[in-house]
């Protein structure tokens, strides 16, 4: 059995921005409540006609460059999203066409806000088993065409953007490494964070468009509480798999869909905020484009550094939830 380890980052927010003071003129809410309940103060808005492979698109980029492999080198593409651009066929597909990729296997993955874990769990898994070398996976989102502008519990939160990693086989004795993934779904608690229309149980209709239900509904104090149970116990989860305790992580990377979350989070887990990743202040909740981006940003900032132990998890809609251990 081999390693992967991850060689290259790349994220994308677009520019135009949706600030809570736009938001104080289009629903009944203010700055300060926002931020107070949240965290945030703007999020990144696609620009009509973009699709969320073309943000993928300029994410993977920079991956591919930082990564120091060829395009050709590329072997598999996992795209996680539930914004894509067309029903069908996946994102993925568009990705490696604009990529220029070749026909390699291409495909969506459907965890909501922990794609990108996911994601990183199965390269590692295909790396680990020989079948393939090099893996780009991306997390990407659009979010904002899904959100209803006139519930204040859903449009503050989500914004677009999209985050990207290429994993690599590791060589033999070398400390970057993905050291272990944990991944899990619970699909009793699925009405609690979904979209009602557009799917085959309830197609999409003039009916569900005049009633809302093409948007993203959302039951927001269960989901505070199941988040904080599930990364937390994914910590947890991966911890005790590579016989570690919490003073040995450098950086908590959790998924950034609430600031009041995250330190829940490091509440429950006994964590100091100085060891957690929040960076949601511009940037809102992108799904499965945080933790990338986040990661990203951590490294060009050089506040994670090469060797960092870092510890990834996430929660979404599914209810899914997972986390990922890996030293940089």
């Amino acid at each position: 059995m081999f390693s992967s380890k991850i060689i290259g980052m790349g994220s994308f927010l677009p520019p135009k921005k949706l600030t809570n003071h736009d938001l104080e003129k289009m629903v009944e809410t203010n700055s300060d409540w926002i931020v107070e309940r949240t965290g945030i103060y703007s999020r990144s808005i696609a620009e009509d006609g973009q699709g969320t492979s073309d943000l993928a698109l300029v994410a993977a980029e920079e991956a591919i460059k930082n990564s120091g492999i060829e395009k050709s080198d590329i072997e598999l593409l996992i795209f996680a999203t539930v914004t894509p651009d067309y029903l069908m066929p996946s994102s993925a597909c568009y990705l490696q066409a604009k990529l220029g990729l070749g026909n390699i296997m291409a495909f969506d993955l459907a965890a909501a806000c922990s794609g990108f874990v996911y994601s990183l769990s199965i390269a590692d898994q295909f790396i680990k088993t020989g079948h393939y070398k090099n893996v780009l996976i991306i997390g990407a989102e659009i979010l904002h065409h899904k959100v209803n502008y006139d519930d204040r519990g859903t449009c503050i939160l989500f914004g677009d953007g999209a985050g990207a990693a290429v994993v690599t086989r590791a060589e033999d004795g070398e400390e970057s490494k993905v050291l272990s993934t944990h991944n899990h779904a619970d699909g009793s608690l699925a009405d609690l964070l979904y979209v009602p229309s557009g799917g085959a149980v309830i197609p999409f209709t003039q009916e569900t468009l005049d009633s809302g239900e093409i948007f993203v509904s959302m039951k927001g104090r269960e989901i505070f509480k199941h988040a904080v149970r599930t990364m937390s116990q994914a910590c947890q989860e991966a911890l005790d798999a590579n016989n570690l305790k919490k003073e040995d992580i450098d950086w908590v990377i959790p998924h950034q869909a609430n600031a009041r979350i995250i330190e829940a989070v490091a509440k429950h887990f006994d964590l100091s905020m100085d060891k957690m990743i929040v960076d949601i202040e511009n940037m809102g909740n992108v799904s499965a484009a945080t933790i990338p981006v986040a990661l990203n940003n951590g490294l060009k900032s050089g506040k994670i550094k090469k060797g960092d132990l870092v510890l990834m998890t996430a929660f979404g809609a599914g209810l899914t939830s997972g986390s990922a251990l890996v030293r940089l």
